[in-house]
């Protein structure tokens, strides 16, 4: 277990004064957090291999709460840290031992449904499964869904830009979020889009999707609502390697075939999910696709003809589509459950995420094979097949010596991999501290000082999230030269468990 260096004695002496402050500007002092049982709650993210214990958590209540916490911070030197809910899986919201973290839970009405614009109103931390569960019964839901849909926030959608199994044909959430109300660190409010379609000038709105909690706090979210399709079906298919199912993916997209969704399990996941719900899996195979169409029912029928086909030619061993709406959900319950699932076959396991083009998919699975038996750790993949986006889940031991660092070391060859057939880091969990040394393999130096300049436009002391996406931060006034914390490179040694 390695662990930060504890706080200096003057940090601790301002900590007094800063939560005596912070108790004064929050109207419940109960919601600013110090003692350390109470700072627990927030010491890790998803990526639970990492853990800090914040210097203060602050709970408020209304943007102007906020507001207020992000002025005093910038003006006493303060590192913020924002958090929804903390399902984050790249240590995104892994709090600092000498900064504040911003719980944003609080935050957690829908605030306006409007079906005459299509939109709802919400604040960020409502959960992504709560917007379609307050609208479905007037025939509407909120397209995005990512697997921990029942706890992830719509803050932490934003911050991640997170898709889901429906993403293949209604987008991220980039593509289904029309407006957002942010505090910078300085304390102003401001908002971008709104309930109309686009708006004009700098696409400041997609700067915000997916930066990781850099650029500001996100106080509100106007969303997209989608009429709920017609018909819906889904169909299991079968195949006796994971190639051939990777091979019938990029022949269905090449016919011009785009389900809604198109999902891929291997055996280590068909049989794990088969075992945590009864989905109904073939246990014989090794790899499954989940293919969902929806639409006209006419449309449905011609597309599944078509799909057989392909799946035949592929070499598909078994084909069985939903007879009923309950049959299809049981389907993607098998799915939707994976990841928890795959924890009954392993103490530990370390969920990655890469983007690889469709047509590199059964290469890239036959050398992540290869990678699993150089390093003597099995591979579960479960992921969105159909817009190549890879969550291969690394099972170890953290209870074995030198597992933790085998997993990690496999982590990185994937993502290398993933960059070296021409795809990238992430596809929606973002950099966070996961990815953030990984990122040269992608971008230039050049590339990364552009984009720390964007980060600069909208926080030019670099106090909100420090640490995280960037490997080396420099100051904004002089972008050569290199930005320290404490007088050390920020996360100079991560703690890990």
């Amino acid at each position: 277990m390695v662990m930060m260096p504890k706080p200096n004695e003057e940090v601790i002496a301002k900590r007094g004064y800063l939560v005596q402050r912070l108790r004064q500007i929050i109207r419940d002092p109960e919601a600013v957090i110090d003692e350390e049982a109470g700072l627990r709650a927030f010491e890790c993210d998803g990526l639970s291999a990492y853990r800090q214990l914040p210097m203060i958590a602050v709970l408020p209540e209304t943007k102007e709460e906020v507001a207020e916490v992000l002025k005093f911070c910038a003006s006493e030197g303060v590192n913020v840290v924002p958090r929804g809910a903390g399902t984050s899986l790249s240590g995104g919201a892994l709090p600092l031992a000498d900064g504040v973290l911003l719980g944003l839970g609080k935050f957690n009405r829908i605030l306006e449904v409007d079906y005459n614009n299509r939109c709802a109103v919400v604040q960020p931390g409502v959960t992504n499964l709560a917007i379609t569960d307050a609208v479905k019964s007037d025939g509407f839901y909120y397209a995005p869904d990512p697997s921990s849909q029942i706890a992830c926030t719509i803050g932490g959608n934003i911050a991640e830009n997170s898709g889901g199994v429906h993403c293949l044909k209604y987008g991220l959430t980039t593509n289904n979020v029309l407006g957002v109300e942010m505090v910078t660190m300085d304390g102003e409010i401001i908002r971008l889009g709104g309930k109309h379609l686009d708006a004009e000038g700098y696409d400041l709105l997609g700067v915000i999707t997916g930066s990781e909690g850099l650029l500001g706090v996100i106080t509100e979210v106007t969303v997209r609502l989608l009429r709920s399709p017609q018909h819906v079906t889904a169909q299991l298919i079968g195949f006796p390697s994971s190639e051939q199912a990777g091979d019938c993916v990029g022949r269905i997209i090449a016919a011009g075939i785009i389900p809604a969704g198109m999902e891929m399990m291997d055996k280590y996941a068909i049989h794990a999910a088969e075992e945590f719900c009864h989905a109904g899996y073939p246990l014989d195979v090794e790899a499954l696709l989940i293919v969902e169409l929806d639409g006209p029912e006419v449309e449905i029928a011609h597309n599944n003809s078509l799909i057989e086909k392909i799946a035949g030619d592929c070499g598909a061993s078994v084909i069985k589509q939903s007879q009923s709406e309950e049959e299809r959900l049981t389907f993607w319950a098998g799915r939707k459950a994976a990841f928890p699932a795959v924890g009954r076959i392993s103490p530990d396991y370390m969920c990655m995420d890469g983007t690889i083009p469709r047509s590199q998919l059964p290469l890239v699975l036959k050398r992540m094979n290869e990678l699993s038996n150089k390093y003597g750790l099995r591979v579960a993949n479960v992921f969105h097949a159909g817009d190549g986006n890879l969550h291969p889940l690394i099972l170890f031991d953290a209870n074995i010596p030198g597992e933790l660092e085998k997993c990690e070391q496999f982590g990185a060859d994937i993502l290398k991999l993933c960059v070296e057939v021409g795809g990238v880091l992430t596809g929606e969990h973002g950099v966070g501290i996961e990815k953030r040394d990984l990122m040269g393999e992608m971008f230039s130096e050049d590339d990364l000082k552009q984009q720390q300049r964007l980060k600069c436009a909208f926080d030019p002391e670099g106090r909100l999230n420090p640490g995280k996406v960037f490997p080396v931060l420099h100051r904004c006034a002089e972008l050569g030269k290199m930005h320290v914390h404490n007088g050390k490179l920020p996360f100079p040694d991560i703690p890990r468990f």
